[in-house]
């Protein structure tokens, strides 16, 4: 393909979790519209996310749960029984609208974007990145891993060495569960050390083919900075991948309510770029990500480094108005600073690095001999 596509959906528009779960925030529809708004969304780049077909689901999913998921969206109600088999209707995982039709939009554009990264090139689905995602239940606010099934997708297409690379601040666990010990994906993850779901430890490496690095509370860029350099993207070019999966979640971010970590968004643009030059396919995904300002900022400014745009120091008057638009009952963290409506670029946010962080990167490099 000539350019990178945007794979995006009108289901996100309006559909909410609930007026007090995390995820009543817009988050797809924000980036979305900011992009339209930079006039860095054509058209011509625009591909509407199919919704994954329950049949297409089982290839990581039991069918007892896509049936329970399905029937909890009919019905809008759960019994105890699926409650506790499924993890549906918990106080995470609630009923809502759009429970199965959503995750499956999201699914469906991971896998069609697999599909078009058969010939090379990249593809952008913020509405991905679900990663927690289990066979037979939900977890963490995930219905549905398209994750996972965007990956067996290009595995199906004959690709041997594909990397899935998670910057979430939450760790991996359900892409990591279903590729342990697969010795055709790569699985890195950087995440915040003693945060839910208390995976993804040091030492923890999944039979072999995972690097996992959890990331001490209120990290900066010069922290994460060392990350990427020493063992990230090291870990990347050892395996040659033909394929990159990155889950490009926003909660790492200073702002963030469910994170404690202190990233600017250069951190994660910083990722974005330096992958972009490691393979002939690129598949980025959203994520996590909880404050509306960070997540449509962050997201829009990945669009843009994907299609080699230039960030302004000021956003456009048009993608002001989209951010000034937002609001948010879950302010946490104190007012909305003026900055997150007027700009897209963060200021840098260095950051200690501590020694006991130095020793853990030091320990990770010196793995990667055994990666080659």
């Amino acid at each position: 393909m000539d350019r990178p596509i945007f794979i995006g959906s009108e289901i996100y528009r309006g559909s909410s979790y609930g007026p007090k779960h995390p995820l009543s925030i817009p988050r797809v529809p924000t980036v979305t519209d900011v992009s339209r708004a930079m006039g860095w969304l054509p058209d011509a780049q625009f591909r509407l996310s199919p919704r994954a077909r329950p049949k297409a689901l089982l290839s990581f999913h039991t069918e007892a749960y896509v049936n329970a998921l399905q029937a909890a969206e009919t019905a809008q109600e759960v019994d105890e029984v699926t409650r506790k088999r499924h993890q549906l209707g918990t106080v995470s995982n609630p009923v809502f609208a759009e429970m199965y039709r959503r995750p499956a939009t999201a699914a469906g554009g991971s896998m069609l974007a697999a599909e078009l990264l058969a010939e090379g090139g990249i593809v952008y689905n913020p509405g991905g990145g679900t990663h927690h995602g289990m066979p037979d239940h939900a977890a963490g606010f995930c219905y549905l891993n398209d994750p996972v099934l965007g990956i067996q997708t290009l595995l199906l297409r004959g690709l041997t060495r594909v990397v899935y690379l998670d910057i979430d601040a939450h760790h991996c666990d359900g892409v990591e569960a279903a590729f342990a010990g697969d010795a055709r994906v790569r699985l890195i993850s950087t995440h915040e050390a003693g945060r839910w779901p208390f995976t993804g430890a040091l030492e923890e490496d999944a039979g072999g083919n995972a690097f996992n690095l959890p990331l001490p509370k209120g990290i900066g860029d010069d922290g994460f900075a060392l990350a990427r350099d020493q063992v990230i993207l090291p870990a990347v070019e050892a395996f040659r991948p033909e394929a990159i999966v990155l889950q490009c979640g926003a909660d790492a971010v200073e702002e963030d309510p469910l994170s404690r970590l202190s990233l600017s968004n250069n951190a994660h643009w910083s990722v974005v770029s330096a992958l972009m030059t490691m393979t002939p396919r690129l598949l980025v995904l959203g994520g996590g990500g909880y404050n509306p300002w960070t997540v449509g900022r962050l997201w829009a400014g990945v669009w843009a480094t994907l299609n080699g745009y230039e960030i302004p120091d000021r956003a456009s008057p048009e993608a002001e108005t989209v951010l000034r638009g937002l609001s948010w009952t879950r302010q946490a963290r104190g007012p909305t600073p003026e900055t997150l409506m007027t700009t897209l670029r963060d200021a840098p946010r260095p950051g200690e690095i501590t020694g006991a962080f130095r020793q853990d990167v030091t320990r990770l490099a010196g793995r990667l001999s055994a990666w080659v």
